[in-house]
């Protein structure tokens, strides 16, 4: 249970800073940063659900930290479009 919490925890903090990242010139400092803050949370996540660093969860929250990231980028995309379309 502690692991799909994490999961889902991982996940939805990493939305937000992909919809950031998607925003930002690809390698910028802005763009390495909207991936690597995150980082420290994901870590704490770790202790707070007392999964420690087992390997079995290592696919759980990197999938779970990078479909975050998929997910705010698209997020974003799917806005920018939203806004070009209305400008017309």
């Amino acid at each position: 249970m502690n692991l799909i919490l994490a999961t889902i925890s991982v996940f939805l903090i990493n939305i937000p800073f992909g919809y950031w990242r998607a925003q930002n010139k690809k390698m910028s400092f802005k763009w390495f940063m909207a991936i690597h803050i995150p980082i420290p949370l994901v870590i704490l996540f770790r202790f707070l659900f007392k999964l420690g660093f087992k390997f079995y969860t290592y696919p759980f929250i990197v999938g779970a930290f990078f479909l975050g990231q998929l997910f705010g980028s698209k997020l974003y995309n799917i806005r920018l479009k939203m806004r070009e379309k209305n400008s017309e």
